[in-house]
């Protein structure tokens, strides 16, 4: 049994909330390295020494090309042999934001065998970089939502966020197979349009996993959410408490203490 998961956060030029994300594990009891892909690349590190894998928020290549666009090919050129291992091996992966972002462009989410593509995240419907707190309902199949309240309420920050499938049948997929994750909401759980949907995603989509539940992919920041200091009404609460994202990052590492 492992009593302290090892948690590798990659990074590239752009990436921005690699510290944060470490933090968030490491508060949880994982031991969390940042990682930049070139060292991914070239074995100077190996993902077999990991239990988590994870790909946090920023612009990873400045968003050239699309949002995650690059990052995404170079897994898929560079390291498809490594993630196959990683997963079929039962470990775990979350990406949030871009790291989203790259999952859904790199085919691991909603996950085939050919890693190919079958959805994507593309320009806001509001022509502009949405950055406020959001309203979420939960729903599926995922490890990492394990007893999370019904509805959640955390951060985004993006201006490529609408979530789109390339036919009627991968939605089909994602709704039978329940890994539709988060689904952005009013306060009372109602899915309505904007504001309350940031972005204009399909079916209000803010995170989905793969088949297993084991890859996670968000457009929210539950990084961002780890204490009360972080809620935005914080200070008329008077209370103390974790935030709402903590639970996530607890999930996947009680996960990994459990079965491995």
């Amino acid at each position: 049994m492992i009593k302290r998961p090892k948690v590798c956060v990659v990074r590239t030029a752009g990436t921005n909330c690699d510290k944060e994300t470490a933090f968030a594990f490491s508060k949880v009891g994982a031991s969390s390295e940042l990682v930049h892909i070139n060292n991914l690349v070239k074995g100077k590190v190996a993902l077999t020494d990991y239990q988590i894998l994870v790909f946090s928020g920023g612009f990873s290549y400045g968003d050239d090309i699309a949002s995650g666009k690059i990052f995404a090919n170079e897994l898929k050129c560079k390291l498809s042999e490594a993630l196959k291992k990683f997963i079929q091996d039962g470990k775990i992966i979350i990406g949030i934001c871009n790291g989203f972002q790259i999952l859904v462009k790199s085919g691991l989410l909603p996950g085939n065998k050919e890693l190919s593509q079958e959805a994507s995240l593309i320009i806001n419907d509001s022509g502009k970089f949405e950055d406020r707190w959001v309203y979420l309902k939960k729903n599926g199949k995922c490890i990492w939502t394990k007893n999370l309240s019904e509805i959640i309420y955390l951060p985004v920050a993006h201006g490529e966020g609408k979530f789109i499938v390339k036919d009627r049948k991968t939605l089909q997929s994602l709704k039978i197979n329940k890994q539709i994750v988060f689904q952005y909401c009013n306060e009372k759980g109602e899915l309505i349009g904007y504001p309350d949907n940031p972005n204009g995603s399909v079916e209000n989509i803010a995170g989905i996993s793969d088949s297993t539940g084991r890859i996670l992919g968000l457009m929210p920041h539950p990084e961002r959410h780890v204490s009360s200091q972080q809620h935005p009404r914080w200070s008329s609460s008077g209370k103390k408490f974790a935030g709402e994202g903590l639970a996530i990052f607890s999930n996947g590492v009680e996960h990994i203490k459990k079965h491995f």
